[in-house]
């Protein structure tokens, strides 16, 4: 199965279309090397992907016969993306919320505690 057509079954884009762009573009590679939309995949793979600043990471565990739905993409695909991208992914979400424009006054309670719970799970425990 083509790498583009698999990013797209396997739901990490929602056209295929957009799928070859970002093999195109070199966002994607294929147990270590860049590919092109016509790279053939295997069970067995490890596909990165690099979406929105991030680095996600899957296994290929079986090839789809077309695309499935949500429910069924982990008997299709492993997520080995590393701890420190998904930290990195929860880091950006949290900055877009608190990007504050000039004269919007202070944070709302909800946004402080999500700011709050955020520095304590970047603080290093202390014995």
């Amino acid at each position: 199965m083509r790498i583009d057509k698999y990013l797209w079954c396997i739901r990490l884009y929602k056209t295929r279309s957009k799928a070859t762009e970002a093999v195109r573009k070199e966002r994607v590679t294929v147990n270590d090397e860049l590919a092109k939309p016509s790279r053939k995949v295997d069970p067995g793979d490890v596909v990165v992907c690099r979406k929105q600043g991030i680095a996600y990471a899957y296994r290929i565990k079986a090839l789809p016969k077309s695309r499935v739905g949500a429910k069924w993409v982990p008997n299709y695909a492993e997520d080995q993306t590393a701890t420190e991208e998904l930290e990195k992914k929860d880091f950006i979400q949290l900055m877009k919320k608190m990007d504050r424009q000039k004269g919007t006054g202070r944070p709302t309670k909800k946004e402080r505690r999500e700011l709050d719970a955020f520095r304590q799970r970047q603080r290093p425990k202390q014995e």
